[in-house]
């Protein structure tokens, strides 16, 4: 009887350990090349890669940006890509909240958050002529 209690609890546990990694959240790395230019109303493009779960995934950046935003510069970013559940939660549109600035060379920052609870965070040098200090929507789409 004990041999057998022991074995269900075994099983039990093997069960567990192999169904939670699949529906867990995971975290993923990022980078991106980002350009953008202008004058109030700016707008910009890139692509990345994200590295999930051993992966690599390409994407493509498109979007618009309200504020005070003058100048054009383009950034090599990276950082971490948190509550992914599934590759696809990824993709969508993001609402941004950044800013920097750059004359020849700076730092940029900025944070993302698309409706599926995904968050990006992303930091780097950015090089150009730009001040920006503004909200941007920002849609990602894997390639």
């Amino acid at each position: 009887m004990l041999k057998r209690c022991a074995r269900l609890v075994g099983l039990a546990l093997m069960v567990c350990v192999a169904a939670s990694p699949a529906h867990a959240q995971a975290t993923g790395y990022v980078t991106a090349s980002f350009a953008k230019a202008g004058l109030v109303i700016g707008a910009g493009g890139g692509r990345g890669v994200l590295t999930y779960r051993g992966r690599n995934y390409p994407f493509r950046i498109s979007g618009v940006s309200l504020g005070v935003t003058i100048g054009a510069s383009a950034m090599r970013l990276t950082g971490r890509a948190q509550n992914i559940r599934d590759v696809a939660d990824f993709e969508g549109a993001y609402n941004a909240v950044g800013g920097g600035g750059a004359f020849v060379g700076g730092v940029g920052v900025v944070q993302l958050t698309n409706e599926k609870g995904v968050m990006i965070t992303l930091q780097g040098p950015k090089a150009g002529m730009e001040f920006a200090a503004n909200l941007s929507a920002l849609r990602i789409s894997l390639r």
